[in-house]
C-alpha cells in the first residue's frame, strides 16, 4: 500500500475511534449506571453525571492546541502513536473498572479523561499527518474521508451504544461480561490494534523541531482557563439554590471570570515568547482565519441543538409513536442516521470539488444550506411526520458535509508546512470548544424555556388527567424547578414522571394512585411538556441560522485558492501567483510559495 494511504487509513481509523467514544456513552448510561449500581438522579451524583456525560469532551477540547503544538517540536506522527496506545490504556481500563458504586463511577470518570487525553493526541494530527503525505491536489478527498469518520462516528456512536447495551450480559464459560462492561469491551481490542498499527507503519515526514522551546506559561494559562470556563458553563446547567439552573451560583460566574481573564493573559503571553504555542501570526493569513472562524461559528451552532434534537426524539417523538422510554436512546441513534447518511455523501464529493475548484464556495455554500434546514426546523411540529424530519436531517447532513472537508483542506493549505501540527490543533480547538459551549448554550435556552412554560402546562395536563388538591401543585412545582431533571431523565431512557412521582410523599403518592397508570404513560410526559420544549428549541434553531448564515459569509471572505510551499513526497513544490484574494504584503511565517489553479 502506498504510504500515504496507510496514513489515511490509520488516521481514519483514530478519527472515528475517538469520535465514537464521544457519544457512544451517552446512549449505554442507562446500562452502565445500573451496572455500577448508581442512581444518576439522586442530587449527589448529579455532579458525577456532568462529569461522566462533558468530562471527555472537556479535556480533549483543552489540550487539542498544546498537543499539536508539541507534534511539530517532537514529530506528529510519533505523538499520533503515543496518542493511539494512551486511548488504548484508557478503553483497556474502562473495560476493567474495579469497583461499582460512586467509587466505580468516579473511576470512569478518571479513565475516560485518560481516553480524552489520546483523543486529543489522534484529533490534533489526523489533519496534519494527511496534509504531509498528500499532495495539494488530493489533500481535499483524503480529509473529506477523514472528516467523514470524525464527525460521522459521533452518530455511529450513538447507534453502536444502542445495539451494544442491548445484547445482554455475554457468557464464555464460567466467565460472564455484564453488558456494561461490553460497551468499554468493543473499543479496546480495535484500539491496540489501532495502536499496533501505528508504531509499525506511520512515519515521519516533516523534520522535527526539537531546538524549539515548550511554551510553560502559555500551556498553563491556556489550559487552565479554558478548562475553568468549560466546567463552570456545564455547572450552569445544574439546580442552584433552589433554581431551575445554577447560573446565579458565584461559584459559576467566578470560574467564567477567572477563566476569561486567565485566556486574556494568555494572548498576551503568546506575543511574547519566542516560541509561542498558540500561533496567533497564522491568524494574519486570510484563509486560515476565515476558515477557523467559519468553523468555530458552525460548531457553536450545532453542537447543542443536535443534542436538542436527540432530546426531541427521547423525550416526546418516540414515546408519542409507541416506544418504551427505555428504548429511546437506541432508536434516537437510529432516526438520526439520514444526517450521518447526508455527511457520507458530500463529506468526500466535497473534498474532490475542491481539490480543483477551491473551498470558497463550496464549504459557503453548505454552511448556507445548513441555516437553511435550522429556518425549516422552526416549521416542525412537535409531533412531526418523520420523513419531513429525515428530510431536514440529510439536508444537514450535506450542509456539514459540504462545508467540512473543503474548509479543513483550505485551513491546512494555507500554512507552512512546519506549523501544520499547530495549526491543525488549533483548527481542532476551536471546533471543539465551540461544540462544548454550545451544549451548555442551547441546553440553557431549552431550560429556560421549559422552567417558563412547563408549570401551566403540567398543572393542566395534570387536571385533565384527575389530579387534585396538594399533588398538582408538588408535581407541576417539581418539574418547573427541575427541568435538568425532565430532560436527563428522558435522555437516559426513564420516564420523567415516574421519577418525579417517585420523589412524593407517601400520602400524595396514595393521593393520585388511580391516576398514576396516566401520568406514567408514554403519551402524558411528552404531550405536558412538548408545547414549553418547542418554544425553547426554536429560539435555539433561530439562533443556529443567524450564525451559521454568518459563518457562510465569513466563508466567502476567505478569499481564493491559497497554498504555502508544498513539502511533500508526492510532488515538486511550484510557485506562482494567488488565484484569488490578496497575498499578505508581509508573510506571516516564512514567505508563501503559491500553487498556480
Amino acid at each position: 500500500m502506498e504510504y500515504k494511504w496507510t496514513v489515511l487509513s490509520n488516521t481514519t481509523l483514530g478519527a472515528l475511534m475517538a469520535s465514537i467514544n464521544g457519544t457512544i456513552i451517552l446512549i449505554s448510561l442507562p446500562v452502565i449506571f445500573r451496572g455500577l449500581d448508581v442512581n444518576p438522579f439522586t442530587p449527589s451524583n448529579l455532579t458525577l453525571l456532568i462529569w461522566v456525560l462533558m468530562g471527555y469532551g472537556v479535556v480533549t477540547a483543552t489540550l487539542l492546541v498544546t498537543v499539536g503544538r508539541i507534534s511539530d517540536m517532537y514529530g506528529r506522527a510519533r505523538m499520533y502513536n503515543l496518542g493511539f496506545a494512551v486511548f488504548a490504556v484508557g478503553s483497556v481500563l474502562l473495560f476493567l473498572i474495579p469497583n461499582s458504586g460512586s467509587e466505580g463511577a468516579w473511576e470512569l470518570v478518571g479513565f475516560r479523561i485518560i481516553q480524552g487525553v489520546g483523543g486529543a493526541f489522534l484529533f490534533a494530527n489526523s489533519a496534519a499527518l494527511i496534509t504531509d503525505a498528500f499532495a495539494a491536489s488530493e489533500r481535499g478527498k483524503a480529509l473529506g474521508i477523514n472528516q467523514v469518520a470524525a464527525l460521522g462516528g459521533s452518530v455511529v456512536g450513538l447507534v453502536l451504544g444502542g445495539v451494544l447495551a442491548g445484547i445482554g450480559a455475554v457468557h464464555l464459560g464460567s466467565i460472564v461480561i455484564p453488558t456494561w462492561r461490553i460497551v468499554f469491551l468493543a473499543s479496546a481490542p480495535v484500539a491496540v490494534a489501532g495502536t499496533i498499527w501505528a508504531y509499525v507503519k506511520l512515519r515521519d515526514i516533516e523534520r522535527a523541531r526539537v531546538h524549539q522551546r515548550i511554551d510553560y506559561i502559555g500551556n498553563a494559562t491556556f489550559g487552565v482557563g479554558l478548562t475553568l470556563v468549560l466546567i463552570a458553563v456545564t455547572y450552569g446547567l445544574l439546580p442552584y439554590g433552589g433554581q431551575s439552573m445554577g447560573w446565579s451560583s458565584p461559584w459559576v460566574w467566578s470560574g467564567i471570570g477567572l477563566g476569561a481573564a486567565l485566556l486574556v493573559a494568555f494572548l498576551f503571553v503568546e506575543t511574547r515568547v519566542r516560541d509561542p504555542m498558540f500561533r496567533l501570526n497564522l491568524f494574519r493569513i486570510r484563509a486560515f482565519a476565515a476558515g477557523n472562524l467559519a468553523g468555530l461559528l458552525g460548531s457553536i451552532a450545532r453542537g447543542g441543538v443536535m443534542f436538542m434534537l436527540i432530546i426531541w426524539f427521547q423525550g416526546i417523538w418516540l414515546p408519542l409513536h409507541g416506544y418504551s422510554f427505555s428504548v429511546t436512546p437506541f432508536w434516537a441513534g437510529i432516526y438520526m442516521l439520514p444526517m450521518m447518511a447526508g455527511f457520507v455523501v458530500m463529506g468526500p464529493m466535497s473534498g474532490w470539488l475542491s481539490d480543483r475548484y477551491g473551498a470558497r464556495y463550496l464549504a459557503s455554500a453548505g454552511m448556507g444550506i445548513t441555516s437553511a434546514g435550522f429556518v425549516l426546523f422552526l416549521f416542525l411540529p412537535y409531533n412531526f411526520p418523520y420523513w419531513q424530519m429525515g428530510l431536514l436531517l440529510f439536508l444537514q447532513g450535506c450542509g456539514m458535509g459540504m462545508f467540512a472537508a473543503p474548509n479543513t483542506a483550505a485551513i491546512m493549505n494555507a500554512v507552512p508546512s512546519e506549523t501544520r501540527g499547530a495549526a491543525s490543533g488549533m483548527r481542532a480547538t476551536l471546533q471543539n470548544a465551540g461544540m462544548q459551549l454550545s451544549l451548555a448554550v442551547f441546553f440553557t435556552i431549552v431550560l429556560v424555556g421549559l422552567a417558563h412554560g412547563l408549570s401551566g402546562s403540567v398543572s393542566s395536563a395534570l387536571t385533565a388527567a384527575g389530579v387534585n388538591g396538594p399533588a398538582v401543585g408538588a408535581l407541576s412545582g417539581m418539574v418547573a424547578s427541575n427541568p435538568s431533571g425532565a430532560l436527563f431523565g428522558a435522555f437516559l431512557g426513564e420516564n420523567p414522571m415516574a421519577l418525579y412521582i417517585s420523589y412524593l410523599p407517601p400520602a400524595l403518592q396514595s393521593q393520585i394512585a388511580p391516576a398514576i397508570s396516566t401520568l406514567t404513560s408514554r403519551a402524558f410526559f411528552p404531550n405536558a411538556v412538548a408545547p414549553a420544549f418547542l418554544q425553547g428549541i426554536d429560539v435555539a434553531f433561530e439562533i443556529s441560522a443567524g450564525l451559521t448564515a454568518l459563518a457562510a459569509v465569513v466563508s466567502l471572505l476567505r478569499g481564493g485558492r491559497y497554498v504555502h510551499e508544498l513539502h511533500s513526497t508526492q510532488s515538486p513544490t511550484r510557485t506562482g501567483k494567488p488565484t484569488g484574494g490578496a497575498e499578505p504584503s508581509v508573510p506571516p511565517v516564512g514567505d508563501p510559495v503559491v500553487s498556480p489553479k
